[in-house]
């Protein structure tokens, strides 16, 4: 059965039960990693994940709370022993950077150092990203404060499909992603400009006609976010909750 395992939750200042948004998706034969932060072995290993199994790694956008972790994966699986190559896809604008990121730590010198297979997508609707037997995995440019992708993954097994926002303000592009999806994974960092509140992030659920909305990408520490999904419900007419760290998502 594949899965969706949420790594963190937080916008931009986790604390200390909630780290930055990003996630994994375990199918049978790829491991996919979507955004990278914090000690991502550590996190993987806590959420019952095989660092070694990590196939593919998708980078939305090029902001410390999504991409901060790649050196230190690339470091501890490199020092860990992997052969194994692995897949990294992202715009042209966030892995240009994190070549000339990983430039500044002379990765082209560590000896021994397994592949990686760069996929810079074009900035277009539903772009294909990577798809087998278990999953088709679709981005679309949204709308943040520097180039960004959502995501639709369609699980052809089950015919089930489920979409994530990304950092964004409200846009059609998300509606056309998350329509018809079983879950909508939606950022509620708030009405500032590149972010949605949860009010939107319900009317993009329901004018997608998503199945179930799940906010992420929330404020944490002192602010309590429970309140977010009563004001998500205010324009949503389905299920709503709050993504939590490690919570899974089966497919």
């Amino acid at each position: 059965m594949t899965k969706l395992i949420i790594l963190g939750s937080s916008n931009a200042i986790p604390d200390e039960r909630h780290e930055n948004t990003h996630m994994a998706i375990q199918g049978r034969e790829r491991l996919v990693l979507i955004d990278c932060v914090s000690n991502p072995i550590q996190r993987m290993r806590k959420a019952g994940l095989d660092y070694n199994e990590l196939t593919d790694l998708i980078l939305t956008h090029f902001h410390p709370d999504h991409v901060s972790g790649v050196p230190m994966l690339l470091m501890t699986m490199w020092l860990l022993g992997r052969r194994r190559p692995l897949n990294i896809y992202g715009l042209h604008h966030t892995l240009d950077r994190i070549e000339d990121l990983m430039g500044f730590y002379d990765w082209s010198h560590w000896p021994n150092f397994f592949r990686i297979a760069f996929y810079r997508l074009p900035a277009e609707e539903m772009t294909l990203v990577l798809e087998d037997e278990e999953m088709r995995i679709f981005a679309s440019s949204v709308r943040h404060l520097l180039p960004t992708i959502g995501l639709r993954v369609e699980f052809p097994l089950t015919g089930r499909a489920m979409a994530y926002s990304c950092d964004t303000e409200p846009c059609p592009q998300v509606v056309r992603l998350a329509s018809g999806a079983d879950v909508l994974i939606h950022e509620t960092a708030g009405p500032t400009p590149g972010h949605s509140s949860a009010s939107q992030a319900g009317a993009i659920a329901r004018d997608s006609g998503a199945k179930k909305l799940l906010l992420i990408h929330y404020p944490t520490g002192e602010f309590d976010p429970r309140p977010l999904v009563n004001e998500a419900k205010e324009t949503f007419p389905g299920p709503v909750e709050l993504a939590e760290d490690f919570m899974m998502v089966e497919f």
